[in-house]
């Protein structure tokens, strides 16, 4: 497993899937282990996966300065890795959480940013969340579902701050366009792949700078992809209009009937949109 080593000094480990040309791919959570992506899919087919373990999961080392698993500090780890590969620059990819490291990494080192895939991607280091309402409609979409009682009103305690443990479990369905197995099994590694402590970290008094970000974006020329999965309900499509609305060069595409893990729910429907995209841009 290579490694290469942080600013500070912390070690750092990545895993490659696939061969091409480098694709650098930032993992949610927050501060989930990049495990849970597999390998996208088969989008490692199209492209090499360069998929950086956070400071602190999966085989990445625990840092010194627990400060350090703020947002905006995790930002530099990205460039690090670029140099360590050789690379001046490249495709970044950034799931849910991770697409805040990987906009306020764009805006500062624009040209190190060839191309920018940004899948159902978190708005926190814009200030741009869904509203409840916004997520009712998600929730709606799913009312013929088996288990959907239940996680419906799971859903409204959660929501009305009265959430359970339990109730988090109920609504984990939400987050996949098919509870299956394979979805499951998925949801159910999170617990072991997340660091929980950094995640606490991850949104510390300081990480983000919404107007700063925003102005910056407004200004960011390489070609983006937004993706969104029709069913998700923690990126709603409605909320992810908005956000690519922020790039001048930005792509929002639906996934029809997917989750929060869109290329669990449909990688022949997933794939080609993805590598569409990072073979031609807009």
């Amino acid at each position: 497993m290579p490694t290469f080593s942080a600013a500070d000094g912390t070690e750092l480990a990545y895993h490659v899937h696939g061969a091409g040309v480098p694709l650098v791919c930032l993992p949610g959570g927050p501060m989930r282990a990049s495990a849970y992506f597999g390998d996208l899919g088969g989008l490692s087919g199209h492209q090499q996966l360069i998929m950086l373990d956070l400071r602190g999961t999966g085989k990445s080392a625990i840092p010194a300065d627990p400060e350090s698993y703020r947002c905006d500090r995790l930002v530099e780890d990205v460039g690090a890795l670029q140099d360590h590969l050789g690379l001046d620059s490249s495709d970044v990819l950034a799931h849910s959480a991770g697409a805040n490291i990987a906009v306020q990494y764009a805006v500062r080192h624009e040209r190190r940013v060839s191309k920018l895939a940004l899948i159902t991607p978190s708005g926190r280091a814009v200030d741009m969340e869904p509203d409840r309402e916004m997520r009712r409609a998600v929730v709606k979409l799913r009312q013929d579902e088996p288990w959907f009682a239940e996680a419906a009103a799971a859903f409204e305690r959660v929501g009305a701050g009265a959430g359970t443990e339990d109730d988090w479990s109920a609504i984990a369905p939400f987050f996949y366009g098919r509870w299956d197995a394979v979805a499951q099994a998925h949801s159910a590694a999170e617990e072991t792949q997340i660091n929980h402590d950094a995640a606490d970290a991850f949104a510390a008094e300081g990480a983000f700078d919404p107007a700063a970000t925003r102005a910056a974006l407004a200004e960011f020329s390489s070609p983006v992809l937004v993706l969104a999965g029709s069913a998700d309900l923690q990126r709603p499509p409605a909320v992810l209009a908005e956000f690519a609305a922020l790039f001048p060069a930005a792509q929002l595409v639906v996934q029809p009937g997917a989750g929060h893990y869109p290329w669990l729910d449909d990688p022949d429907w997933f794939v080609p949109a993805v590598a569409a995209f990072l073979d031609d841009g807009l």
